[in-house]
């Protein structure tokens, strides 16, 4: 065998990510590069050395393609990846994976019909950092798991976004844009989620761009802006998750595990690596004992990745037989939990949850992005 040909269709902001990892990975070729807008795909493709771009059709088409990364805006998600899946392609598909539960299962029923896989965003979970804290929390590190806390609190993507109207839009805001992140790590640390009761809180009608050429210019906001979320899963363990675009204060990427025998914190979920570091219970105290707790670090190696670690994931899977980690079936129970949680937000009521998922699997030991295995 060797490098797996690779084409991207979307050519917008998050491209550039992905393209210049995909271009370090030896087992990856990037043969593609496609947009509605050709242009953009051109100066995207002459940026990072891919020899050809064009449009969707074009690297639908393109027969040295054996696995499509979709990075189309959310609406677009299940439209692209269903076309790639009947075009005889494996896809890769930034989160969320679609916008509604009929066709993000029948995305996946179809690939399986078609014997193809699909995976989905975030990759982030393939990062050293959220592997190594995986492992100590499977290693008993902290006993058993009971509850988790997550924050992601921010100002909003329209200050610094020079499109943002999308990321406020039906299908996003900050449950369904940074939700994914936080839920996927939940999901692989505690396994599938029961039910959800959730609150969510829209500050405004209205907002305005304030980067980029269409500066000053408003824009709707068709969602909640704050979202508060509690997860009950199915192994008894339990989370709270604040999710907001209105805080003045920001503070993201806030991740604390709580277990019987001590406390974790663990990177960013948007992130690939980060600190990782625990404490123990206080034990007994007594008159004139110190509340204070000793952080101990936990040192991991840190490899330089990014996104498209999940394509290259997929990639060596399929080569050797195994399940790949971001998997759309992971994609989908997360969008399940986050439309849930949509919807308890919408009506008050707690939201049982209707899909699964299997256990997440690891990386392999020694899985090096820039080694060439195929």
């Amino acid at each position: 065998m060797s490098a797996v040909g690779v084409g991207v269709i979307g050519a917008g902001v998050i491209s550039d990510t992905y393209l210049s990892h995909l271009s370090s990975f030896p087992d990856v070729d990037v043969v593609i590069v496609g947009d509605l807008d050709v242009e953009r795909a051109a100066a995207q493709a002459e940026k990072h050395g891919v020899a050809q771009h064009g449009s969707a059709d074009d690297v639908l088409a393109h027969p040295d393609v054996a696995l499509v990364v979709n990075l189309t805006i959310p609406a677009a998600h299940i439209e692209v990846s269903r076309r790639a899946i009947a075009a005889g392609k494996h896809v890769w598909s930034e989160k969320p994976l679609g916008l509604d539960r009929d066709g993000a299962a029948q995305l996946l029923r179809e690939a399986d019909a078609a014997g193809l896989r699909v995976g989905s965003a975030p990759d982030t979970l393939l990062g050293p950092g959220f592997q190594a804290a995986r492992r100590a929390v499977e290693d008993g590190l902290i006993g058993r798991p009971l509850f988790a806390q997550t924050v992601f609190q921010t100002q909003g993507p329209d200050l610094w976004h020079p499109n943002p109207a999308f990321l406020f839009a039906q299908g996003a805001g900050p449950l369904l844009d940074m939700g994914p992140y936080y839920f996927s790590a939940l999901v692989s640390l505690f396994g599938p989620v029961d039910r959800v009761s959730a609150f969510g809180t829209k500050t405004a009608d209205e907002r305005r761009i304030h980067t980029g050429p269409n500066a000053g210019t408003p824009f709707a906001v068709e969602v909640p802006s704050t979202m508060q979320v509690l997860a009950a899963f199915a192994s008894g363990a339990q989370s709270q998750s604040l999710l907001s675009f209105d805080s003045a204060l920001e503070r993201h990427g806030i991740v604390e595990i709580h277990g019987t025998e001590g406390s974790l914190v663990i990177p960013d979920p948007n992130q690939f690596a980060g600190r990782i570091a625990y404490v123990k219970p206080l034990g007994v105290l007594r008159d004139g004992m110190s509340f204070e707790q000793t952080w101990i670090e936990i040192e991991h190696e840190d490899v330089a990745v990014g996104r498209g670690l999940g394509t290259l994931d997929m990639v060596r899977a399929i080569a050797e037989g195994r399940p790949h980690v971001a998997s759309g079936e992971l994609g989908y129970h997360v969008l399940d939990v986050l439309l849930s949680a949509e919807e308890s937000a919408a009506t008050g009521a707690t939201v049982r949850v209707e899909s699964t998922v299997a256990p997440v699997p690891l990386l392999p030991a020694g899985f090096d992005p820039f080694a060439s295995t195929l």
